[in-house]
């Protein structure tokens, strides 16, 4: 059986091309990454060299590893006219990457164009990622219902991953990490199970980083007149992107070995040196194997 990795990024020679033709944020100026409301970041070339990057996947016991568009940058979020060329050059790199890698797809949230979606998923994606905070509440979940449907008439899963975080230039530099990223998450946990769920009844959906703990508030939330279905849906997961046993351990209690599925987000982050969290080998196996098969085929 495929040991899977369900959320890494590795910027394809398209990508970086696309990014360094432009000269507003966001826009690659040799390898220092310029983002709107942040310092610039030194990007390690090495952290995206295709090859380095399937021996490292190999090393890790990985069979398939699925890569997607970081969403922080913000390229999802710019109108579709400037959108569009960043896409496609992510697109076309990712789809032509080598074996372990698989890919997302992505697309824009400030201007909804599911039929251009649907163009991209015609490569091969394994489903489509989405920022977080495009779907933080109903009005969200609403705009962005069209791309929601086309996964559903097309049996794919949707990632939910952190995305732009403004104003962290002042702060330390695990700022962004810590707070807006976890509350986009947290937000878009309840999100889904307010707004939705009743509306995709059948999607399958993965939250990035152990969806920011918000499921280790169950019994606040039922403390305030929530209700608990949610916490059995199948067709719910979280990745482990950047934590560890004690976090990993708590989901579990709270959802079941059943929702986590193992997502590293390397090159921000490293696979674990325990694929099982210290909670056994069939634990390990949920993570990488049986877990990721349902979460990307529903099977």
């Amino acid at each position: 059986m495929t040991s899977v990795d369900v959320h890494q990024h590795l910027w394809t020679p398209s990508l970086v091309a696309a990014l360094r033709a432009r000269r507003e944020p966001p826009f690659l100026d040799g390898w220092t990454l310029h983002l709107r409301g942040e310092p610039p970041y030194e990007v390690p070339p090495a952290d995206h060299d295709i090859a380095r990057r399937a021996e490292l996947a190999a090393d890790d016991g990985l069979g398939r590893v699925l890569v997607s568009l970081s969403a922080p940058i913000g390229v999802e979020w710019l109108p579709a006219a400037e959108a569009r060329p960043l896409l496609d050059a992510y697109h076309e790199g990712s789809a032509a990457l080598p074996r372990p890698f698989d890919a997302w797809a992505a697309a824009c949230v400030r201007e909804i164009d599911p039929k251009a979606a649907a163009k991209d998923l015609d490569h091969g994606f394994a489903g489509l990622q989405l920022p977080a905070n495009a779907l933080g509440d109903a009005t969200g979940y609403a705009r962005c219902a069209p791309l929601l449907d086309l996964l559903e008439e097309r049996g794919l899963p949707l990632l939910v991953h952190p995305g732009p975080a403004p104003g962290g230039a002042a702060g330390p530099i695990w700022w962004p990490a810590m707070v807006p990223y976890v509350q986009q998450m947290h937000a878009a946990w309840f999100a889904f199970r307010a707004f939705g769920r009743p509306r995709h009844p059948g999607l399958r959906v993965c939250f990035a980083l152990l969806a920011g703990l918000a499921p280790l508030h169950g019994e606040r939330f039922a403390a305030r007149g929530g209700d608990g279905e949610a916490d059995g849906d199948s067709g719910v997961f979280v990745d482990t992107s950047s934590y560890g046993p004690r976090a990993v351990d708590a989901i579990v209690r709270a959802l079941g070995a059943g929702a986590v599925v193992q997502g590293s987000d390397r090159p921000y982050a490293q696979p674990p040196l325990h694929p099982g969290f210290g909670l056994g080998g069939a634990a390990a196996y949920a993570f990488r194997i049986t877990n990721p098969r349902r979460l990307l085929t529903g099977r």
